[in-house]
């Protein structure tokens, strides 16, 4: 007998077949048409809506309508194209509004796939999803098309749901038959039923089932039988390639197609479709495919990549050349969100996108991700690529959605992980899956979130793809590094010089691994060319040269099978000759040893390396219609000269590139409360800063490591306790390294923790051989230009600078008043209130950054 529950499909003779339906159902219905799906939904809401339930419609689909907004039914339209996070959110609040009880009715599901591009993210949606209605105790009644869906999406929505049904028609006849019905049983339960009139009667003889059956097309016992509209797609682009029919120019001839594939895999981004569309091929995008784990897109920072090669192919045949070829692979974005449900970290992530609660659960989903399991398929595929690469070392390079697009870097807020690859398979396979495991976590960040916060981008679609590459190098004993390595501007942020020209760009350079070129490395110095002028230097003399040389390099220790650093004179007595004769001088000190000094002069006197990255970088520009950043390596090659490898190309978030004519400073010297001269970053300007925080390097110096913290989170506090709509400018100083990560060397913020600041200043005070290190590094650099924030160095005691400490300590300290109980920090930070009416007097700062100078004066 049927459980009576007083629910219903709105057909006696069906709730019979299923013995009742109850509270928590999710009926998903398997159909050919649309049509059929119809024909069960309309009594299905007429008795919903004759109980009194609450019922709701979502609307999403491109079938026509199932039902009509009226008495009783509640319609929400919906726009899958906004991306599964916004999708799944919408859907989960008006359920969450709803409450318990509630019926409601899904368009066919298979939509989803199409619009997602994905039958792993209609699965994800299901799990998601059904598990929420049932706990609402919720009727639910969802379709899907036969034999259009992978294994990937019917695995997970039969495992989840309540109830599995197939539709049939044929000859006329609708036929239903319960493939699955959970916690009820019959014994004709699971056999083809046909509708007649209002009854539902078991179909036995063999001939009619058979026919029905084999009328339907089954898929398969195989789930490799059923390839879905993913792989559809791509065999339907290679037949088109293969036949020579293929137009790139003409929709009817395979542009249509193009798209479609580039929606599917590369990118979505508009910006970033105008130069995928220009530069590469319909065989290029086949080719990522076939080195593609999982599927979903490759991400921003795979698409830089791919892309910037193809410009320089196209652009500049003797530059694309030079580069060594890639074969890198890419592990799809839908990997990250599978792992993402399958490990319970969804519901966390989905707080993440209230600015107001962002952290919550930051950590615990940063647990779960690092501890969590993979699906089986996905670790095949896996050991496919552990196996093609041997023992190489590789890199797993985060390369999430919106990862180095036009506006947004994302520069050091994704973690990459190198892999030495040595040992055994299953080691190499485990420490594999863990570099996987801590860049998934690293989205989980509160850097990254921050960075997410402050941008407005906390409800958009990101989604973590996974970029592997070989590292690029060879081994000099057991150690693996390149000759060198670097990033490049294709507009120079930092012309020391008048005679240095911005638009030319400026290139960073380091021996071994590119680390330390975009990581601010607190014990070493990198070399910083102006490309247009490479042998002006920011050190004047060659004691200045070799002090501030790198003396330290990061090399992957095949032995220890890890990356560590290393001293430079370690490497001498192995090093390959021709990048020592590149890379390093002999120190010119008479009656002394000659040890080598970094200054990498013979790459750039003696060979075609200044002049090849600035034409790589014009090129670049130009395609990109944007100033661009670079990384980069570069080997010597056994037949001479040397192979680039273009490891990662975006936007440069540049602001105000043109020339400012700045007023003359005429004040006083003893109005003058800070001079400069040297080591400015960021873009001229003239302007009246309002407020002042002063961390006093006296009493900072004092204090315990801990307490230097403690300093640090102080500041982040008060950066975020000021309005965000404050148009007042902030002035930051302090004593050493802003951003440090040894807090004997300066402060140790992070930059969200001081993203409102306009003007940041290190005093570099705390030792007499701390100096400015004007190079920085890539992603603290990359945070100043995009907020166009003015970076200073300044030396109190040399020459031609100047700095009024009494100033900073006579002035009223305010910061009790932004935070009240801060007492016991007043001696040590002290905020200034810098207004007009306040000063008695408006306080400008004059930066120009061509000249090198900076005055901040009372007018």
């Amino acid at each position: 007998m049927p459980q009576e529950t007083g629910l219903s499909t709105g057909l006696p003779a069906l709730d019979q077949v299923l013995k009742g339906i109850l509270a928590g159902d999710n009926i998903v219905w398997q159909v050919d048409a649309i049509e059929e799906y119809a024909a069960l939904v309309r009594p299905y809401a007429a008795a919903a809506v004759r109980q009194g339930r609450r019922l709701v419609y979502f609307r999403f689909a491109r079938h026509p309508a199932l039902l009509r907004e009226g008495e009783g039914i509640a319609v929400h339209t919906l726009d899958p194209t906004a991306g599964f996070e916004t999708f799944i959110a919408d859907i989960h609040a008006v359920i969450h509004q709803a409450g318990l009880g509630a019926f409601y009715v899904f368009d066919c599901l298979s939509r989803l796939a199409v619009d997602w591009y994905s039958d792993q993210m209609l699965g994800n949606f299901f799990m998601l999803t059904c598990p929420y209605l049932y706990d609402l105790e919720t009727v639910t009644y969802f379709a899907l098309y036969r034999n259009y869906h992978t294994q990937h999406a019917l695995r997970p929505i039969r495992d989840t749901t309540q109830l599995f049904l197939d539709l049939y028609r044929h000859k006329g006849t609708i036929y239903v038959r319960p493939v699955k019905v959970q916690q009820r049983y019959s014994p004709t339960m699971n056999m083809l039923h046909a509708w007649r009139g209002e009854a539902f009667l078991p179909v036995s003889a063999s001939p009619v089932i058979a026919e029905i059956l084999t009328s339907a097309k089954w898929s398969g016992l195989s789930s490799d039988s059923s390839v879905g509209f993913w792989e559809n797609a791509f065999t339907q682009a290679r037949e088109l390639l293969k036949s020579g029919e293929y137009r790139p120019d003409l929709p009817e001839k395979g542009k249509s197609q193009f798209e479609q594939l580039v929606r599917l895999i590369i990118s979505r981004d508009d910006g970033m479709q105008r130069l995928i569309g220009q530069y590469l091929s319909l065989q290029d995008v086949l080719d990522i495919r076939k080195r593609m784990i999982g599927t979903g897109l490759i991400g921003g920072k795979a698409v830089g990549m791919l892309v910037a090669r193809a410009i320089l192919r196209q652009a500049a045949p003797r530059l694309g050349a030079l580069l060594e070829e890639h074969d890198s692979f890419f592990i799809g974005s839908d990997v990250f969100y599978t792992y993402l449900v399958t490990n319970g970290v969804w519901w966390v992530r989905q707080t993440q996108r209230d600015p107001a609660r962002f952290l919550e659960g930051a950590e615990l989903a940063r647990r779960r991700i690092l501890t969590g399991t993979f699906p089986a398929h996905i670790v095949e595929q896996m050991e496919e690529m552990l196996d093609y690469f041997g023992q190489s070392p590789f890199i797993v390079r985060s390369s999430s959605l919106l990862e180095d697009n036009y506006g947004n870097s994302f520069a050091g807020k994704y973690d990459s992980v190198f892999c030495a690859n040595q040992g055994p398979r299953e080691r190499r396979l485990q420490d594999f899956l863990a570099a996987v495991r801590t860049i998934y976590a690293s989205s989980m960040s509160e850097r990254a979130l921050q960075y997410r916060a402050q941008r407005d981008m906390l409800d958009r679609d990101e989604q973590m793809a996974l970029l592997v590459m070989r590292v690029s190098g060879a081994a000099s004993g057991h150690r693996f590094y390149p000759h060198a390595a670097g990033v490049g501007f294709s507009f120079n942020p930092y012309a020391w010089d008048p005679a240095i020209a911005p638009e030319a760009g400026v290139v960073r350079l380091v021996f071994g691994l590119g680390t330390r070129a975009v990581d601010r490395a607190d014990d070493d110095y990198t070399r910083i060319v102006a490309l247009n002028a490479p042998e002006k230097r920011p050190e004047h003399n060659f004691e200045t040269v070799a002090q501030y040389a790198q003396r330290r390099v990061d090399v992957l220790d095949l032995e220890a099978n890890q990356l560590v650093s290393t001293a430079f004179d370690d490497l001498l007595a192995e090093a390959a000759p021709q990048a020592l004769s590149w890379c390093a001088s002999p120190a010119r000190v008479r009656g002394e040893p000659a040890p080598r000094i970094l200054t990498f002069d013979g790459l750039l006197r003696e060979t075609d390396f200044v002049g090849d990255l600035r034409e790589a970088l014009a090129q670049l520009e130009t395609a990109y219609n944007y100033p661009v950043d670079i990384e980069f390596t570069l080997n010597a090659v056994e037949e001479g000269g040397y192979k680039l490898n273009l490891l990662q190309c975006r936007p440069l978030q540049v602001q105000g590139t043109g020339a400012l004519e700045l007023p003359a400073v005429t004040a006083p010297v003893e109005r003058r409360v800070i001079e400069a001269h040297g080591a400015v970053i960021g873009q001229s300007r003239y302007e009246t800063i309002g407020r002042i925080v002063y961390v006093a390097p006296e009493a900072y110096g004092q204090l315990a490591v801990q307490e230097r913290h403690g300093v640090a989170r102080l500041l982040g506090r008060l950066n975020r306790v000021w309005p965000r709509d404050d148009a007042v400018r902030i002035m930051l100083l302090g004593p050493g390294r802003w951003g440090t990560s040894s807090p004997s060397l300066g402060i140790p913020v992070q930059f969200a923790e001081i993203s409102r600041v306009h003007v940041l200043v290190e005093l570099v005070t705390m030792h007499e051989t701390l100096v400015p290190d004007v190079s920085l590094g890539t992603h603290f650099l990359n945070e100043l230009v995009e907020m166009n924030l003015l970076y200073l160095a300044l030396a109190p005691r040399e020459e031609r600078n100047r700095f009024q400490s009494d100033f900073f300590m006579e002035q009223p300290n305010t910061l009790t008043d932004w935070l009240p109980d801060a007492g016991a920090y007043e001696s040590l930070v002290r905020v200034l209130d810098c207004r007009p009416e306040v000063l008695g007097a408006p306080l400008r700062l004059n930066a120009d950054a061509r000249q090198q100078r900076v005055v901040c004066f009372r007018e």
